[in-house]
């Protein structure tokens, strides 16, 4: 899934950027709001981590013209402020949820799994699909009980197959919430990561989970 952290804070900016990236996530960060507003406006994301205070153009606005924009990404409003108001604030004016700085990764995490949940309409860190079992929080991948390894950029996509299930994501689709925006559509590196998941998740099972659609793209379906 694709993140985008507008924040001022280069450090702390690059700090959850990192460890967002080591828990699978795509992310790109924007250091000032009007960097940030474009962004949000044009490049695809499943969330934005934005914060208030922003140079040029505050957090509050930003918020308020992409929701106008018809813009419906989930939105957590970072904060270093406190007070009750900015929190009312941020949730009128289109927030899905908030954090006050300082904050644990741990609780950033949390947040975000619970968000990305909200916007697939799944109720509990537990992806179920037929007999496979995907764990948002500890990324354990079951099938009958049995556990599946997977590398870190395979459970991302299982992920993300697993929040669309039954939805045919096309390798445009794949590429934008998973890789750089420099990722060469043409290379065969999405049809090579769905060929292990596929080996991983259906080899040895009588259903076959994952699916593909000549022309359209691939599909995990129940």
């Amino acid at each position: 899934m694709r993140i985008l952290i507008v924040e001022d804070e280069k450090p702390l900016a690059d700090i959850v950027k990192k460890g967002l990236e080591e828990e699978g996530y795509a992310v790109d960060i924007a250091y000032n709001g009007e960097d940030g507003f474009f962004m949000a406006e044009n490049e695809p994301s499943d969330l934005i981590i934005l914060d208030i205070m922003l140079p040029v153009i505050d957090g509050i606005t930003i918020l308020k013209r992409i929701r106008k924009a018809g813009i419906k990404t989930p939105v957590l409003m970072l904060t270093a402020k406190g007070t009750v108001m900015d929190k009312v604030s941020g949730l009128d004016s289109g927030a899905d949820d908030y954090l006050t700085k300082p904050f644990s990764f741990e609780e950033l995490l949390a947040r975000i799994r619970a968000l990305l949940r909200r916007d697939s309409g799944v109720k509990s860190s537990a992806i179920e699909i037929g007999d496979l079992l995907i764990d948002m929080a500890t990324h354990e991948v079951k099938r009958e009980g049995k556990t599946i390894l997977l590398s870190a950029k395979e459970y991302a996509l299982i992920e993300y197959m697993a929040l669309n299930k039954n939805r045919v994501l096309s390798r445009t689709n794949i590429s934008e919430h998973l890789y750089d925006h420099d990722f060469d559509l043409d290379s065969n590196v999405i049809d090579v990561f769905i060929n292990r998941i596929r080996k991983k998740v259906d080899r040895g099972f009588r259903k076959k989970l994952i699916h593909t659609l000549r022309g359209a793209g691939y599909m995990l379906k129940e």
